[in-house]
């Protein structure tokens, strides 16, 4: 009589494969240091911008576990030693605990990713295809970095990968699909770093199959080379002309050139004429204090710059050397115009000698409370245009969950009072004599250039330039205003506009519409810039896409996140049922390494 077989079968004890070593618990938690490591060294100030590719094999390698809770801290450890160093300038603003839970809290997606990954990768497709490899890691990551760049209190989108590229090929890509597309490129090239690693160890130790390793890691790598360098090849608006200057450290002198010049950046490419403008950057005396600490020496300090630029461009300059309008930084007069007399007649005295409007940063205080963000348009004792900032920093300029935070740390009472959100177009429209008609300048404040959708929403509404107004003052000297750089360099690829990054104490810069930086100034110095401007009106293909790149590949990351997660659901409970699969094995849960394709 034949025996029936039991029901608990599946659980005969049968030797647990052997974790091979780089996939032990141990070597996945270290490989999350160097993967943190690089991706720090890949950003400003270091700007070692290869070394992203690293960080993403790197951190590819230490999730190679197929344990979910495992990978939460084996990427929160990479996230943890990647922001902390990275967001140090919050630490130089605030103080130690604000910056710890900053980072901690940014740090935690990265172990959300971790998870989410591992879900992803046990979907069949992707286990079993190099290619649905590459693009499934590229996506979840992407998607998981779209989330933190709109979650929680409006996200954070600072440590984005794209940030890192704003002077490498692939940067030029933001000019296709925004910094999605760079981002996703990158991640995807990274796991092909990863995969080209991979094959060239196999072949290392199987020299009988030496050939098939060879072949497949030499296809990674060539299609991880087209991934960064390919978008060289795309049509941006360039002018032969242009000479990009170093982007030095913030630490590093700077050479002031001749500032009687106006810097061209990029005319050639003008399609609505060319816009000449002044921008000042007033410095404060007492590096670290900020310049709410300095109200009445900031405006003066920007004053004065203001008279530099009438000196070689102002109202007594030929018609053709005059500027066509002064852009002064985030709180280059914390003292509202409107309120203040003297400010208002210092404003008008500074415009009438350069012979032209000042866009000038101040703070309103409405009636009803709170405050406003906000860049006034000025000349004859009155406001032409007005932008006020969209999107606050919370904890910075206004503090959610006040009495909560408290607990943990009373630097939430340096925000006295709350900034309030605006609802207004990113937009300042400047009258412009010389051209006989207003050239739209597209606006977004300090940390605004970090959110794709405000200058993109501008040249939408018809902006022909970016303008980034912003007050670095209280980071100290920090990577801070670089990394703002960057961005603003991304902005201006993904939008096609010429851009200036103006700052209180820099570093402030000129930016082509292509991305090239043309001039820039030291940190905590006073100086100005004097820019010919290209006027342009066509609409970028990223521009045109909006929304819909992060919609897609949010929505992509969360398809297979959640498949790998029914999957996973499915088989477990399958396992303790007893059941088989329908390749007749029993049902158990995936691999202890997750190598897919590798």
């Amino acid at each position: 009589m034949t025996r029936a077989p039991s029901r608990f079968a599946y659980a005969s004890p049968v030797p647990a494969p052997q974790t091979p070593l780089w996939a032990s618990r141990p070597v996945t938690l270290l490989l999350a240091v160097p993967a943190g490591t690089a991706l720090w060294a890949a950003f400003p100030d270091v700007a070692a911008w290869p070394l992203v590719l690293v960080a993403v094999a790197l951190l590819h390698a230490a999730l190679r576990r197929d344990t979910p809770w495992w990978n939460l801290l084996v990427g929160s450890v990479a996230g943890t030693v990647f922001f902390l160093p990275h967001l140090w300038w919050a630490n130089e603003a605030t103080d130690t605990v604000p910056w710890l839970a900053l980072s901690l809290l940014e740090a935690l997606f990265f172990g959300a990713f971790g998870v989410a990954w591992t879900w992803a990768r046990r979907l069949p497709w992707v286990r079993g295809h190099a290619w649905a490899h590459v693009l499934a890691f590229a996506a979840v990551w992407t998607a998981v970095e779209q989330w933190r760049s709109a979650f929680p209190f409006g996200g954070f989108p600072w440590g984005r990968l794209a940030w890192t590229v704003a002077a490498a090929p692939t940067g030029r890509a933001a000019w296709l699909g925004g910094t999605v597309l760079v981002t996703f490129l990158l991640a995807a090239a990274g796991v092909l770093l990863a995969l080209t690693a991979s094959r060239l160890l196999a072949a290392a130790r199987a020299p009988g199959r030496r050939a098939p390793h060879l072949l497949a890691a030499t296809g990674a790598a060539a299609v991880a080379a087209v991934l960064v360098t390919g978008p060289q090849a795309l049509p941006l608006p360039h002018d032969p002309a242009t000479r990009a200057v170093p982007d030095p450290p913030v630490t590093a002198t700077v050479p002031v050139p001749d500032r009687s010049r106006p810097v061209d950046a990029a005319t050639a490419t003008a399609q609505a004429g060319v816009l000449r403008v002044g921008a000042v950057q007033g410095n404060v005396n007492e590096p670290g204090l900020g310049s709410f600490a300095n109200r009445a020496e900031v405006l003066d300090n920007h004053i004065a710059g203001t008279d530099r630029v009438a000196a070689t461009h102002g109202a007594q300059a030929a018609p053709d050397e005059r500027v066509d309008v002064v852009l002064w930084p985030e709180n280059g007069s914390d003292l509202d115009p409107q309120e203040a007399r003297d400010v208002a007649r210092a404003l008008d005295g500074a415009a009438e000698r350069v012979g032209a409007p000042i866009l000038v940063g101040a703070q309103e205080f409405p009636q009803t409370g709170g405050r406003y963000n906000v860049l006034l348009l000025w000349q004859d004792g009155d406001v032409l245009a007005r932008y006020a900032k969209q999107h606050p920093a919370p904890f910075g300029e206004y503090i959610p969950l006040r009495s909560f935070v408290r607990l943990f740390s009373d630097q939430v009472d340096r925000v006295t009072t709350d900034m309030i959100a605006a609802r207004n177009a990113p937009v300042v429209d400047v009258p412009v004599e010389r051209l006989g008609r207003s050239v739209p300048l597209g606006t977004a404040i300090c940390f605004e250039v970090a959110y794709d959708e405000i200058a993109r929403d501008a040249v939408r509404r018809g902006a022909e330039v970016l303008v980034v107004p912003t007050n670095n003052a209280s980071f100290g000297v920090t990577a801070e205003s670089t990394q703002q750089l960057a961005m603003t360099r991304m902005q201006a690829i993904s939008t096609g506009r010429a851009a200036v990054q103006i700052s209180t104490v820099g570093v402030s810069g000129v930016i082509t519409p292509d991305g090239t930086l043309v001039a820039r100034t030291g940190l905590f110095t006073p100086d100005h810039l004097v820019a010919d401007l290209p006027l342009r009106t066509d609409l970028t293909p990223a521009v045109v896409a909006g929304y819909w790149p992060g919609w897609v590949v949010a929505a992509a990351g969360a398809l297979l996140t959640a498949a790998g997660l029914v999957l996973s659901t499915r088989s477990r409970r399958a396992a303790r049922r007893g059941t088989t699969l329908d390749s007749g094995t029993t049902a158990t849960t995936a691999t202890t390494t997750g190598e897919g394709p590798a």
